[in-house]
C-alpha cells in the first residue's frame, strides 16, 4: 500500500473578501504524480505553497509523514547572488566525486547542454549575481533534481526551458521515485509526465485520474451532462479534445480515457480549422507575395545565426519555428518585421527580403508593451479598435473579445497597472488581434498564460485568415495551430521537418552525438571534406522544390477528402477518389525520403 506523504484536511484561505481555498481536502501519497491546472489567480500557487508549509491556512490543517524530504521550486530563487554555480549546486562534492555521479552528469546535461555548463562565462564557476532570471532558474532547478527527495513540488518548472529541455525534464521526472506535484500551462508536459490531476476552480480542487488529455475528456463529459445541446455544440474543452482525439493517437505514453466514449462525445465536432477555406481566403486579402527571403544573412553583432537562407512565407502558411535558444529565431522574426515596416528599405546583413504590398503585420514580441496605467482594459482595446472581424464571418466587439480572453466585464474596468503579468500579456494579444492584421508574428505568446486562456486563443487563431509565424516552447500549442514547423539548428540554416517536433528532437540528438564522437572518439582528427558551394546550391534548390511540391500535394489531399464527403453515397466515385489518394501518398512518401536524404547531407 502507497505511504501517505501530504495531507489536506478542510483547508481555506482567503485573500480580501475573495476565498481562493474553500475547505479543500486532498492527499498525497508515495509515487503520485500530479499535475495542477486552474486559470491564473484561482489559487493554483497558494495551493501548493500550503502543501509545502511555505504559507499558513487560514483555517484547517497540512501534515507531512515523519522525515518527509522535500523538495520545492517556486517561481522566485533563494540563490545567493554572490556564490558560484558550483557552491549551489554541486556544493562540496569533489569533482571526480560528482563527475562520476550518473544523476549528476544527467542533471548537467539535460539542463545545461554539457558538464562545462557551455553558455556560462565561467561554467560551475560563474557567479550567479549577473545571471539573467532564465539561468538562476535552471540553477535552482538543477539544485532540487540532484538531491534526493520524497516528494517533490515544481511551480512552472518548464519556464525558461526550450523544447529539448522541457522534453528531457519529462523524461527524467518519469524516471525519478520521487512523489511529484507540479503546475504548469505546458499541455505536452502534463500528458506526459502525470498520472493524476487537480483542476482549481472558484475555491474547489476537482480530482481527475490520468495526464491532461484525460482531464480534458471527463470535464468535457462532466460539461456534455449539464449542459444544453446547443451550448455542448459550441464547447471549447470538447474542441480541444478533438483535435487531441484527431492527432497522433500517442499523446499519452499511455492513454487512459475510453476511446469510444470520447469518440461518440466528438463525433459532431468538426476539425479545428478548414484550412483550404482558409488559404483560399488568405490568397484574396494577401496575394501571391507575403514575405520572399532571397540568401539572407542574418547577424546579431559579429555574430552570424542564419547565412545564405532562401525561404518563402506564403498566403495562409501556419509556420511553427523551434531551434536551440540563440540560434536566431527572434533575429529572422525582427529583420523579417524591419522589413515590413520600412517597406523594403531596412535589409539583413546579405540578401534581401521582399514584403508583399497588402501585408499588415502583428508583431507579439516578448517583452510586454507600456501602456498608460491609468487607462481601463477596455479603453486600451477600443483605442485600437471598438469591432474586429475574426474572419469566417466571425465579427466581436471590443467588449466580446475581451470576455472571450478572460476579461470579464468587471474585469474590463480595471486599470492597466493593477494587472499581472499574465493578464497584460493577454492585453497585448487583444490589441493586436483588434487591428486586424494579416500577418502574425507570434514570439512566445503563451508566457504567462493558464491553460483555458490558451484554448481561447488557439479557438480565434483557428478561424483566424492570413499568414503565421509562431516561435514557442510550448510543444502542444506550436502542434495545435501551425500546419508546418521549421527549424534553426545553430548551424545558421533553416530548415523543414516533416514531421514536426520528434524529428527536431531526433535530429539535435544525433548531432549532440556526432558533436562527442568528434571531440572524443577515436576518429576525432579526421576531417571530412566540404562539399563544393556548387552542390550545397544544388541542394538547397531541390529541398525548397520538394517543400513546393508537398505543399501542393497537401492541397491535392484536401481537396480529395472534401469530394469524397461530398460523394459519400456514390461508391464507384468514392473507390475512384480513394484510389487518387492512395497514389498521392505514394508519391508524398517518395518526397519525404527524399527531402530527408538531402536533408542530411545539408
Amino acid at each position: 500500500m502507497a505511504v501517505n506523504l501530504v495531507n489536506v484536511e478542510n483547508v481555506s484561505k482567503v485573500y480580501g473578501t475573495r476565498a481562493l481555498l474553500d475547505g479543500v481536502s486532498l492527499g498525497v501519497s508515495e509515487g503520485d504524480r500530479i499535475g495542477v491546472v486552474g486559470r491564473n489567480g484561482d489559487g493554483k500557487t497558494t495551493l501548493i505553497r500550503m502543501l509545502a508549509k511555505l504559507e499558513e491556512a487560514d483555517t484547517g490543517r497540512v501534515t507531512h509523514s515523519g522525515g518527509l524530504r522535500l523538495g520545492v521550486l517556486t517561481q522566485h530563487d533563494s540563490l545567493d547572488p554572490e556564490a558560484t554555480v558550483r557552491h549551489e549546486v554541486i556544493r562540496d562534492m569533489a569533482d571526480h566525486e560528482w563527475a562520476g555521479n550518473a544523476k549528476v552528469r544527467d542533471v548537467l546535461t539535460g539542463l545545461f547542454g554539457g558538464l562545462d555548463l557551455p553558455g556560462f562565462p565561467q561554467g560551475l564557476d560563474t557567479v550567479i549575481g549577473p545571471l539573467s532570471g532564465g539561468e538562476r532558474r535552471r540553477i535552482a532547478l538543477a539544485k532540487l533534481l540532484i538531491e534526493e527527495q520524497d516528494l517533490i513540488v515544481l511551480d512552472e518548472p518548464t519556464n525558461h526551458l526550450d523544447v529539448e529541455g522541457i522534453a528531457w525534464l519529462a523524461q527524467h521526472l518519469r524516471e525519478r521515485r520521487s512523489g511529484l506535484v507540479c503546475v504548469t500551462h505546458d499541455r505536452w508536459f502534463l500528458d506526459q509526465v502525470c498520472t493524476r490531476m487537480w483542476d482549481v476552480q472558484r475555491g474547489a480542487v476537482y480530482e481527475y485520474e490520468g495526464g491532461y488529455s484525460d482531464y480534458v475528456f471527463a470535464r468535457a463529459e462532466r460539461e456534455r451532462i449539464a449542459a444544453t445541446e446547443e451550448v455542448k455544440r459550441q464547447n471549447l474543452v470538447r474542441k480541444e479534445l478533438a483535435w487531441l482525439r484527431r492527432g497522433a493517437p500517442a499523446r499519452t505514453s499511455k492513454p487512459r480515457f475510453r476511446v469510444e466514449a470520447a469518440n461518440e462525445l466528438i463525433k459532431d465536432v468538426p476539425p479545428p480549422r478548414d484550412s483550404s477555406e482558409l488559404m483560399k481566403f488568405a490568397s484574396s486579402r494577401l496575394g501571391k507575395t507575403v514575405f520572399d527571403l532571397e540568401d539572407i544573412t542574418v547577424q546579431a553583432g559579429p555574430k552570424v545565426l542564419l547565412k545564405h537562407v532562401t525561404w518563402q512565407l506564403g498566403p495562409g502558411d501556419r509556420i511553427g519555428l523551434v531551434g536551440v535558444n540563440g540560434a536566431g529565431k527572434t533575429s529572422l522574426l525582427r529583420a523579417m518585421a524591419e522589413a515590413a515596416r520600412t517597406e523594403g528599405e531596412t535589409q539583413p546583413t546579405g540578401g534581401r527580403i521582399a514584403v508583399g504590398k497588402t501585408v499588415k503585420l502583428a508583431y507579439l514580441s516578448q517583452e510586454v508593451d507600456e501602456l498608460d496605467p491609468n487607462w481601463r482594459v477596455l479603453e486600451a482595446v477600443q483605442a485600437v479598435r471598438e469591432r474586429v472581424d475574426l474572419g469566417k464571418g466571425r465579427e466581436m466587439t471590443a467588449g466580446q473579445l475581451c470576455e472571450t480572453f478572460g476579461f470579464g466585464k468587471e474585469k474590463q474596468w480595471t486599470p492597466v497597472g493593477d494587472l499581472s503579468g499574465g493578464e497584460r500579456r493577454r492585453l497585448q494579444l487583444l490589441r493586436l488581434l483588434m487591428d486586424e492584421p494579416n500577418v502574425l508574428f507570434l514570439d512566445e505568446p503563451t508566457n504567462d498564460l493558464d491553460i483555458e486562456t490558451l484554448t481561447q486563443l488557439e479557438d480565434v487563431l483557428d478561424g483566424w485568415p492570413g499568414s503565421m509565424i509562431v516561435i514557442s516552447h510550448d510543444r502542444f500549442f506550436i502542434e495545435r495551430t501551425t500546419d508546418r514547423v521549421f527549424a534553426l539548428l545553430g548551424d545558421a540554416t533553416l530548415r523543414m521537418l516533416p514531421r514536426g517536433i520528434d524529428e527536431y528532437l531526433e535530429r539535435r540528438h544525433r548531432m549532440e552525438a556526432q558533436a562527442a564522437a568528434t571531440t572524443s572518439g577515436p576518429g576525432a582528427e579526421k576531417v571530412v571534406p566540404e562539399k563544393s558551394a556548387a552542390d550545397a546550391r544544388a541542394a538547397k534548390k531541390e529541398l525548397q522544390r520538394i517543400e513546393r511540391q508537398l505543399d501542393k500535394l497537401s492541397e491535392k489531399e484536401t481537396g480529395l477528402h472534401a469530394r469524397i464527403a461530398e460523394n459519400a453515397t456514390d461508391f464507384a466515385k468514392v473507390a475512384e477518389l480513394d484510389a487518387e489518394l492512395r497514389d498521392l501518398a505514394g508519391q508524398r512518401d517518395e518526397l519525404e525520403m527524399r527531402w530527408l536524404e538531402l536533408a542530411e547531407d545539408a
